[in-house]
């Protein structure tokens, strides 16, 4: 075989997210979809977790000199495309991501802002949403936060949360820097699952529906955050790229299995399953 001649390498995205050993949320869900969808991550180890598909029991951050050396040599060898942040681990991981993401003021961020399990374990502490409204949403291109997560970062405090509508959590996230909210609808009683742009300086954009589909999912605002990074990577426009994501996501989840007693698993390879007609 010729190996003189070797095809172009694909968009890089950088993802700093905590592991799940389940593969249904966190770091190994944003390689899945990423690589399913054209381009090839590189990974920054936020925390190890234990948890399941019932719930997430344990977390350890790791070591904020370990984040910051992994993302270093990545970026010192490889060109990145676009970056994707779920769960931080510490206050002080943070402030040296924004620092990495303040160097590279050019490339798209998009920001999962992951506060809590799927059954509502909390996973971040009130210093770590003001580190993360303070020094990360100013520099993010696309936060994509489902209702519970917008009111808790737009309001600062946990008891502030029940005076604002959805809109003015938006138009605040908008105010603290992002230049974009895509504001997920899966937590709100509707019908159909309504998902919302909001763009500075704009208030909102388009709004998407989808049927809402029965069952609990594990991963699912991963797999969107993710999906939206991989389309930003590849050059899409946000809006198209939102909207992109949107029916990968979807139809990942329309795929969903359920391994374990827990929560559905959105099957990020749906179209590659022998099972699945929708190849």
């Amino acid at each position: 075989m010729n190996r003189s001649h070797r095809t172009a390498s694909p968009p890089l995205v950088l993802v700093f997210a905590a592991s799940d050993p389940s593969c249904g949320a966190g770091m190994q869900a944003d390689l899945l979809t990423l690589a399913s969808m054209g381009c090839h991550p590189l990974s920054v180890l936020t925390a190890l977790t234990v948890q399941d598909t019932v719930g997430v029991y344990k977390i350890s951050a790791v070591d904020t000199d370990w984040v910051a050396e992994q993302a270093h040599a990545l970026l010192k060898d490889m060109t990145v495309a676009a970056f994707k942040i779920g769960l931080l681990g510490s206050v002080d991981q943070v402030t040296v991501i924004a620092e990495l993401l303040t160097a590279l003021p050019t490339l798209p961020v998009v920001v999962d802002p992951v506060l809590a399990s799927g059954r509502g374990d909390m996973m971040v502490d009130e210093p770590m949403i003001s580190a993360i409204r303070e020094r990360l949403l100013p520099l993010t291109t696309v936060l994509t936060p489902n209702t519970i997560e917008a009111r808790r970062l737009a309001a600062g405090h946990a008891s502030e949360t029940a005076d604002l509508t959805l809109t003015e959590c938006s138009q605040q996230l908008l105010d603290l820097g992002c230049e974009y909210v895509l504001l997920t609808g899966t937590h709100h009683e509707t019908p159909q699952v309504i998902n919302e742009l909001y763009r500075r300086g704009h208030g909102r954009v388009r709004a998407d529906h989808w049927p809402r589909l029965s069952g609990s999912y594990h991963g699912s605002g991963c797999t969107l955050a993710s999906a939206v990074a991989a389309c930003l990577a590849q050059g899409q426009p946000v809006e198209v790229a939102v909207q992109t994501a949107q029916r990968y996501t979807w139809k990942s989840l329309d795929a969903a299995f359920r391994p374990g007693k827990g929560q559905f698993i959105p099957d990020r390879l749906f179209g590659r399953r022998p099972w699945h007609d929708d190849a």
